[in-house]
Formats: structure tokens, C-alpha cells, sequence
């Protein structure tokens, strides 16, 4: 007889997570299978290229080329370009922010460089040194990080 009621290891079950609950997509990650994270304290140096959903919440120190959702919390530090299709800022960025889409940048959000995007929503509190550009001008931005990057090595060569 077990201390806390009649289940022993032979006939207990788990009750099963419903399938509703287990499937339910989380509406703020494009695909939640495939979002990269890395985690405070953490510092990476050198280029992120990715195809998928990002989240920092550390240091990156080099340039950040995302085909899909960026997210930087409010302790992530970004010293290098960003270029996303949409982009959610909580933290500092220092450099030039392109997003093809949406940038919104949160209440704790510095920026400290230029900002090329579709749409842009900026909370009260946000900041940023730069200037903007906006609308129909964001169509030529990029997204083939490494890919340009090689090309303005290149052209400087």
C-alpha cells in the first residue's frame, strides 16, 4: 500500500497531457520546433546566419542575419548589424537595424545606429541615435547575410 494513496509502479498511469494543450502553438515564435536561444552570461563572437526564430538574451559581438523573428530581451547586448524579416528589441543594439517587416521596439530598448524598416512600433521609453527610414524603402534590404557580407569585403579589397 503506497504512503499517498493505491498506485504502485505496476499499476500507475500518468494522465496524459491533452493533445489540445501539447499542440497549442505559442503565438510570439514563428515555429516553436526551431527557435535558437542563447541565454544571459552567454558571449558569441563572431556572425550569426539563420534561417530560423532567434532569441538573445546575452552578448553577441558580430553581426546578426535572420531569415525569420528576432528577439534581443532586455539583457541582450547586439554590437554589430541586425538584418530580420521582423525583429522585437528589448535590449541594446549598436549598430544598423534593417527588418524587412516589423521592428518593435520595446520600452527598455536603445538603439545606436541607423534603422531601415518596414513598419516600426516604438514603445515610450525606447531609444535611439540614428536615423530612420520607413516604408517602401526597406524593400531593398537583404537578407543574405554572409552572402553581402563576403561582397562589401570584397568591394573594399
Amino acid at each position: 500500500m503506497a504512503l499517498f494513496g493505491n498506485n504502485t509502479k505496476e499499476n500507475f498511469t500518468p494522465n496524459p497531457v491533452s493533445a489540445s494543450v501539447a499542440e497549442t502553438p505559442n503565438p510570439y515564435v514563428s515555429n516553436p520546433n526551431t527557435m535558437n536561444v542563447i541565454g544571459k552570461g552567454t558571449t558569441i563572437t563572431g556572425d550569426i546566419d539563420t534561417s530560423n526564430d532567434i532569441r538573445i538574451d546575452g552578448k553577441l559581438e558580430g553581426n546578426l542575419f535572420c531569415k525569420a523573428k528576432v528577439i534581443l530581451g532586455n539583457s541582450a547586448i547586439l554590437e554589430g548589424n541586425l538584418s530580420a524579416v521582423t525583429a522585437e528589441i528589448s535590449g541594446e543594439v549598436v549598430g544598423k537595424v534593417e527588418v524587412s517587416e516589423l521592428l518593435n521596439l520595446k520600452n527598455t530598448s536603445t538603439i545606436h545606429g541607423d534603422i531601415n524598416t518596414g513598419k516600426l512600433v516604438i514603445e515610450a521609453g525606447a531609444k535611439f541615435n540614428g536615423s530612420c527610414k520607413m516604408g517602401a524603402v526597406s524593400k531593398e534590404i537583404s537578407l543574405n547575410g554572409s552572402e553581402n557580407m563576403k561582397k562589401q569585403v570584397a568591394a573594399l579589397v
